[in-house]
């Protein structure tokens, strides 16, 4: 039987859409508020540095973005639920935020381990949370910034995949809890991305030889990489899709 119309292609477009996005004052966070902004969403930046968040918002403005952004600590859970209070809610909420301190697993002190996990596994446990609460009975969805470390294992970086196989996790079992109320959540799994963070590691001219070599496409990522899959993830093309990930590593894993 002949169809009688063309499939409706979904829209890539968030109009309309207020989007929180944690971290988002530089580095990938800040490419994932513009990617947003560009899709039409309101963007709300939350980060702990005043200074970089008043930038970030004023190049957003600038750009003729409608942006706001907040100052917080997003491992201390009551101003997490001050944020969303006062705030919220959101009908998107890409949580960015996170760090590493790269050690073997016999050196790592217990400091590193407690702040790694607070922020990376603790902040957005919490943070996915408060942005579900918000979202029951209208939908929404919710991205974690995990990584290609969530899949795989890395020398000196025991906790920090530690905490990425924990964002794994924690979206599967969220998405099978909140998928009733139509909250969609995922995670985004990049590779080496040129940024401040990772400056040090790719200012070595022997790291970055040995890391390109396992990216198949023989080039690191840039911040740009990841903007199309946030957009996806968040608007209605991406309305069955829950509970799994988007590889941004250049097939560093495919083997």
């Amino acid at each position: 039987m002949l169809e009688k119309s063309l499939p409706a292609m979904p829209s890539f477009r968030l109009d309309g859409k207020r989007a929180l996005v944690t971290g988002g004052s530089r580095g990938i966070g800040l490419a994932c508020a513009t990617a947003l902004a560009d899709a039409g969403a309101e963007v709300l930046i939350a980060a702990r540095q005043r200074q970089q968040i008043e930038h970030a918002v004023k190049l957003l403005l600038k750009a003729g973005y409608a942006a706001s952004g907040r100052s917080i600590d997003v491992t201390d859970v009551d101003q997490l639920r001050e944020l969303f209070s006062q705030s919220g809610p959101f009908d998107v909420a890409v949580i960015s935020a996170g760090m590493a301190r790269h050690s073997t697993a016999l050196t790592t002190t217990e400091e590193d381990y407690d702040t790694v996990m607070d922020l990376n596994v603790k902040a957005a446990f919490f943070t996915a949370v408060e942005a579900a609460r918000g979202m029951k009975g209208r939908g929404g969805s919710i991205i974690q910034l995990s990584s290609q470390m969530g899949l795989v294992g890395g020398y000196r970086r025991s906790v920090y995949c530690a905490s990425k196989h924990a964002i794994e996790g924690m979206t599967k079992a969220m998405a099978i809890e909140w998928a009733p109320e139509k909250v969609r959540i995922n995670s985004l799994c990049p590779t080496f991305i040129q940024t401040e963070f990772t400056r040090r590691t790719l200012g070595d001219p022997e790291r970055l030889a040995r890391i390109t070599s396992m990216i198949k496409l023989g080039r690191v990522g840039r911040t740009e990489d990841v903007m199309g899959a946030v957009v996806f993830l968040s608007s209605d093309a991406a309305s069955l899709i829950t509970g799994t990930h988007i590889v941004i590593d250049g097939g560093w894993t495919a083997e």
